[in-house]
């Protein structure tokens, strides 16, 4: 199979799709390239949608079209020992009307609907088709080659969504061969069937409202940490772990899941859960210092492919990254086609219109998120300094009581060390 395109599209998750479609709304002749059976076969995800703006200005009413479980008005921080929890818990009431700030999904369903709708304005989905090579022709890049019968593509702009991995950024040229351990994190899901009713009983929610649970302290000392998610007749639960701290821990990663599914509080939460499935996928969590090179002649690099994914602890942001990454990579394909220039140069305006947008500034914000992200004590002795000095506040045993400023450095001077507690604060304030 031989074809020409005015653009290739590699990857068609929330990037690569959001690409296609732009570009194709604009009658572009777009290939959309997916390795797997369909859109997001591949895709493990058990998270939140934050608002994707993006595709807003699109589907005006995205949130009735997407294929979304629930909004999110639950948001909870645990810190987490092996036998105790405290959480810290933000409730808000939902607007009367969508937009909601977060929902969560099933990638399968979202990633193919969105990859549908990049079709039915005109894009040529090519399922079942990983990329070889790239094709160079005088300096730049004019198209891809396939495993599949040897196939060759060619298009003057070509747009890497291809994930964490990127074997196109890589054959271009645009990443390093290998990669720092300390910038990656592996995440293990479990998907746990569960009635809507039991779900809404157990989570204290009505109609299609949703709740969210970042959890420290449960991945037994690897950096890292739990999540529980809502859907709308199932739960998403899971690690994300640091993966040079996975390494040297010696331990497995589904291992640390099921452990973390039998600590006591968890073990409520799934009380009478099926087990579903088990999934796995490598997260970039390197930040802003992780961003490869994002513009060759000739090509593009978008979405978790350009490591553009915000891990702050508190928060995960990638879709809405990716997606917005996705759409501005077309836009820019666009101008380069005007324009007839499809050099480094020509699409230089890709790097402009993210910077101009929400996805670098963001990205800059937290640059230093990572680096304190791997302080040891955030998933150790913190969670059993909170976790002992709750214990200690509504412990009646007959015993004279501290005031809680004694109380607090007491424990933190135990568990932690004044002078490291201050270091921490400190570098916290600096990240976030």
């Amino acid at each position: 199979m031989k074809r020409t395109f005015d653009a290739i599209v590699v990857g068609a998750g929330p990037a690569g799709s959001s690409a296609a479609l732009t570009m194709a709304k604009a009658g572009l002749d777009v290939a959309l390239l997916e390795r797997g059976e369909f859109p997001g076969e591949k895709n493990m995800f058990g998270g939140v949608l934050h608002r994707l703006t993006a595709l807003e200005d699109v589907f005006p009413d995205f949130w009735n079209q997407a294929p979304l479980e629930r909004h999110i008005v639950k948001k909870a921080l645990t810190f987490m020992t092996g036998d105790a929890s405290f959480n810290v818990n933000f409730d808000t009431e939902e607007s009367d009307k969508p937009p909601y700030n977060g929902y969560t999904i099933s990638r399968p369903k979202f990633d193919r609907w969105l990859a549908e709708e990049a079709v039915k304005a005109g894009a040529t989905l090519m399922n079942r088709s990983t990329v070889d090579d790239v094709i160079r022709e005088g300096g730049k890049i004019v198209g891809v080659t396939l495993l599949r019968d040897g196939g060759e593509l060619r298009a003057p702009v070509v747009i890497a969504a291809d994930g964490v991995l990127s074997f196109t950024a890589k054959k271009a040229g645009l990443r390093r061969p290998q990669f720092d351990p300390s910038h990656l994190a592996v995440g293990v899901k479990a998907l746990i069937d569960m009635p809507k009713e039991v779900i809404d009983d157990r989570f204290g929610l009505v109609r299609d409202q949703g709740a969210s649970n970042e959890i420290v302290g449960c991945s037994q000392g690897v950096r890292g940490g739990g999540f529980l998610y809502t859907n709308y007749d199932s739960l998403s639960i899971g690690l994300v772990l640091h993966l040079s701290s996975l390494s040297k821990s010696g331990k497995t990663p589904y291992d640390l899941l099921n452990d973390f599914m039998q600590q006591p509080q968890m073990a409520k939460q799934l009380r009478g859960g099926r087990l579903l499935e088990y999934s796995a996928h490598l997260v970039p969590e390197g930040g802003y210092d992780m961003i490869p090179e994002i513009i060759g002649d000739g090509i593009m690099v978008a979405g978790d492919a350009a490591a553009m994914c915000i891990v702050t602890g508190l928060n995960l942001e990638g879709i809405n990254l990716a997606t917005q990454s996705g759409v501005l990579a077309g836009k820019a394909a666009l101008e380069a086609h005007q324009n007839r220039d499809f050099s480094k140069s020509g699409l230089a305006v890709y790097r402009r219109l993210l910077e101009e947008s929400y996805v670098l500034k963001d990205l800059k914000l937290y640059r230093r998120t990572p680096e304190m992200l791997h302080n040891d004590r955030i998933y150790t002795q913190y969670p059993e300094m909170l976790c002992g000095l709750m214990d200690e506040i509504y412990r009646i045993d007959g015993t004279p009581k501290d005031t809680m400023t004694k109380l607090l450095l007491r424990t933190a001077k135990q568990k932690i060390g004044i002078k490291n507690l201050l270091a921490d604060v400190y570098q916290g304030w600096r990240a976030l």
